[in-house]
């Protein structure tokens, strides 16, 4: 058997919205907007994989995840299932924040070294979503 990735799969309260978001703030290109079992759906080509993000279906009462909490040495949604996604960051992490942050980005953590030589961070990004920078090693 063999795999490869396909995509992650993202429900939103407000998918243009979302989706918009992605393109401005992180460079991703909106590939494909249709309709699928009654909800819009949108597909963003973002780092090399496929954010698919798709709003609400009949029938469906989506809630909320948890915010990002930070806790001694570490941050996390606190909650089962998926906590976040993440990129490798091939450049300067903490210019780069600075220029998404002025794009309207906010950061629920902050720049910091996680472990030695490995600067992180992560962004909030839309639908309680939090996507994880590492930036990479040199």
């Amino acid at each position: 058997m063999s795999l490869s990735f396909d995509h992650i799969h993202l429900i939103s309260e407000s998918p243009e919205e979302a989706a918009a978001w992605y393109e401005r703030i992180l460079g991703g290109k909106i590939v494909a907007d249709y309709e699928l079992r009654g909800a819009p759906q949108i597909n963003v080509q973002l780092g090399g994989m496929q954010v698919i993000i798709r709003g609400r279906r009949p029938g469906e009462s989506p809630v909320s995840t948890r915010p990002m909490r930070d806790f001694a040495d570490y941050s996390s949604h606190d909650e089962w299932g998926t906590d976040h996604f993440g990129y490798t960051y091939h450049g300067d992490l903490k210019a780069f924040c600075e220029e998404i942050r002025r794009k309207g980005a906010t950061l629920a953590v902050e720049p910091w070294e996680f472990s030695p030589g490995s600067l992180i961070c992560y962004v909030a990004a839309p639908d309680g979503v939090s996507i994880e920078l590492v930036q990479a090693r040199s």
